[in-house]
């Protein structure tokens, strides 16, 4: 039998409401350069605008379309970590670190909502 989170009503509650609103900022961001993909509506699609004539404006609008997929790519992933949390809420399981399935405390996880391991864990991953 899968463990539970251990978490009470009102810190699910609370650690939800912060995931809910970390998710509609990073979707935001996003959106100010980017277009969700027709094909896959978890991922965003960084486009390049028509590159000018100047050889001088096309390397400008390049350089930025570079610095634009790098963010895209750090905001998405923050996404996916921020859904991936959400639906472990609802699923009854968020709080258990993947690891060791043992639950994570309750100010790590309020502290950094998207967090998948405990402390324990994390020290042992990093040492390696």
């Amino acid at each position: 039998m899968a463990k539970q989170s251990i978490l009470n009503k009102a810190d699910q509650e609370e650690i939800l409401a912060k995931l809910e609103s970390e998710k509609a900022s990073l979707e935001n961001e996003l959106q100010k350069f980017s277009k969700k993909n027709p094909n896959n509506p978890d991922e965003y699609l960084t486009q390049i605008e028509d590159l000018g004539s100047d050889e001088d404006d096309s390397v400008a609008e390049v350089e930025q379309y570079s610095l634009e997929l790098s963010l895209e790519e750090t905001l998405a992933k923050s996404l996916r970590d921020v859904n991936k949390a959400i639906d472990s809420v609802k699923k009854g399981t968020y709080g258990l670190c993947k690891y060791c399935k043992q639950p994570i405390d309750v100010a790590r996880l309020k502290a950094r909502p998207t967090s998948t391991s405990c402390v324990t864990c994390k020290t042992k991953l990093k040492s390696l």
